[in-house]
Order: structure tokens, then C-alpha cells, then sequence
């Protein structure tokens, strides 16, 4: 089978955190370990160079992406995995990071357009179509509260129809922005061509296990690329096969209810969302996956009170952190 034949089934794709040391340096041993536990929990992916992974890699005086790119790789390799690289930046910028990221054998990136926020849609969907002729493009509605930009109905229906195409992440965390990424992909008529990825961190379990129905034709879901499932990786495995087999929807949204309340407090929503990288790391920090919770950014920590939280959903739901 094929990596995008993969990508359509639907898989879980943990968006990959970054591993520091103490110091504020690249733990490649850590990284390239963490890594290894994605995979030995069975995620069909790995997204890397992603805003988990911190966008500040790319910046000089870290000259991160290239290394942090080529260990997942590596330790991926032979693994059958879908390789989702992270592409950012204006143009000249994206199209540097394409080519990196297919020399170094990813199969698709997902292009941010969090520094186009200025831009016309007539500039982005050329900004895509660009990036398109260098490796597929898996598509993202990154969130406003954290970098991203509101993408309207008219975006998303001419991206739709460019060929380079392969995937969405929908992860604007709103309702009406999510149905505007589906209903457009539904009237492109590649409905079958284009997988939809949850990116809503806060509505995993109901994003995946709706049906939806746009002139005739009928969506869904596929799978995840996802912060919230860089912890707790084989639970979401788990989690995501039955969805597929359609085990006891009930149940199910119970558990989701359950994944929404651990990832306000990881990603601390109560918060803005300030404390979402480090709310991940502590967690992989306590399950012995990292050696410290610190982000490249030494301003970039927990928020007051958010450390309570996460005591308190670790407690409430070991069962999602496995």
C-alpha cells in the first residue's frame, strides 16, 4: 500500500515535541528515543518541524529544522510511517524548507500560513500551488490564538481543486470554521482524493466520529495530526481503530469528553493556549520521555496554576496516557 493510500485510511500522526536539555540544547538521544516510542505505539505518522516542535528551530540562532528533521527520518525509516514535514515562512522561505524536507525523504508538508497573514487568498492559493510543485501539500487551518489566520469558505474551496493537494489538518478549534474546510472539499469534487485530518484538539473523538453530508456527498474524518496525541500515543491508537470499526458511539464520545478535559489542561485553554507546548512536555517529562519540560523560548513555560491541572487529569485519566 502506498504512503497516501495510508494517509486516506486514516492514522494517528503525533505532531512531534522537541527534546532539550537542561541547558536549552538539541537532545538528539531523547529525540531520536521519543521518536521510537511513536512508532512502537503504532502511529502511522509523524508530523515534524510542526508548531509542537516549535517554530523557533528555524530561527539562526538555532538552525534546528534540518537536524531535528533528519532524526525522525532516519529512525523512521524501514517503518512504513507517513512523513509530514512542517513548512513555514513566505515563499522564497517555504520552498527552501520543501526541498529539505523531500531531500531528507518526507512524503508531504504541512504548509502553515501564519507569516501571510496580509496576503489574498488569490496570494496564498499561489503560495500553495508553488510549494505544490515541490511535494504534496497537506493542507492547515492552524488555529488564530496561536499564530494562525481566519481562512474563509473561498480559501479552502480553490485549494481544494489544486492537484498537490493530499490532506487537511483542520484545526481552527471552531465549529463553523471546521464545516467551512469540509463543505469546500465536499463541492470540489475530490472528495475521495483529499484526507481530512482533525487538528481540534479540544473535539478529537466527535470530529472523527461525524458523518458529514454536503449535496450529496458524504465526509469524513479520517484520522489525526495532533499535539494533544504527542502523550498518551498508544491510547489514541487504540482510540482511533474504534472509531473506525464504529464500536459503541456513546461510549465513545464519553471518552472524548474525557481527551477534551486532559487537553484543556495540557494545552492550557483556560490560558490562551500559552502553556500548550510545555503542558506536553511535562507529561513527557513525568513518563521518563524527556529530561526537562523547557522550550527553546526561556520566557515559554506552564502557566499559574496549569501545573494543578495537569496533576489533576493525569490522576483522573491514566487510561489516555498510555
Amino acid at each position: 500500500m502506498s504512503w497516501l493510500e495510508r494517509l486516506r485510511q486514516g492514522l494517528v500522526i503525533p505532531a512531534h515535541p522537541l527534546c532539550l536539555t537542561p541547558e536549552r540544547r538539541f537532545d538528539e538521544a531523547r529525540q531520536r528515543a521519543l521518536t521510537r516510542y511513536y512508532l512502537d505505539s503504532g502511529a502511522g505518522g509523524l508530523a515534524v518541524g510542526v508548531h509542537t516542535t516549535q517554530f523557533a528551530i528555524r530561527d539562526p540562532e538555532h538552525n534546528l529544522l534540518e537536524p531535528v528533521l533528519r532524526a525522525a527520518a532516519e529512525e523512521a525509516r524501514g517503518s512504513g510511517a507517513v512523513l509530514v514535514a512542517g513548512i513555514c515562512g513566505q515563499t522564497a522561505q517555504a520552498l527552501r524548507e520543501a526541498e529539505m524536507a523531500r531531500s531528507l525523504g518526507y512524503h508531504c508538508g504541512l504548509v502553515s500560513l501564519s507569516a501571510m497573514k496580509g496576503a489574498s487568498i488569490d496570494r496564498l492559493v499561489a503560495h500553495i500551488a508553488e510549494i505544490g510543485r515541490v511535494i504534496p501539500v497537506f493542507g492547515f487551518y492552524l488555529q488564530p490564538a496561536v499564530g494562525g489566520r481566519v481562512l474563509p469558505f473561498a480559501f479552502w474551496r480553490r485549494v481544494a481543486e489544486l492537484g498537490c493537494l493530499v490532506a487537511i489538518k483542520i484545526a481552527p478549534f471552531n465549529r463553523y470554521q471546521t464545516i467551512d474546510v469540509v463543505r469546500a472539499v465536499a463541492e470540489s469534487g475530490r472528495a475521495r482524493e483529499i484526507a481530512l485530518y482533525t487538528g481540534n484538539d479540544d473535539n478529537i473523538v466527535a470530529d472523527l466520529l461525524t458523518p458529514f453530508h454536503f449535496h450529496g456527498v458524504t465526509l469524513r474524518i479520517c484520522g489525526g495530526l495532533l499535539g494533544q496525541w504527542a502523550v498518551g500515543t498508544r491510547s489514541a491508537v487504540s482510540l482511533l481503530r474504534r472509531v473506525h470499526e464504529r464500536q459503541n458511539p456513546a461510549l465513545l464520545l464519553s471518552l472524548g469528553a474525557q481527551l477534551t478535559d486532559l487537553n484543556g489542561a495540557l494545552f492550557d485553554a483556560a490560558n490562551g493556549f500559552r502553556g500548550c507546548i510545555a503542558g506536553i512536555h511535562e507529561v513527557l517529562v513525568r513518563q521518563g520521555r524527556m529530561a526537562t519540560r523547557a522550550c527553546l523560548d526561556p520566557a515559554e513555560d506552564l502557566s499559574p496554576g496549569q501545573l494543578e491541572e495537569i496533576d489533576r487529569v493525569m490522576a483522573a485519566y491514566p487510561h489516555l496516557l498510555e
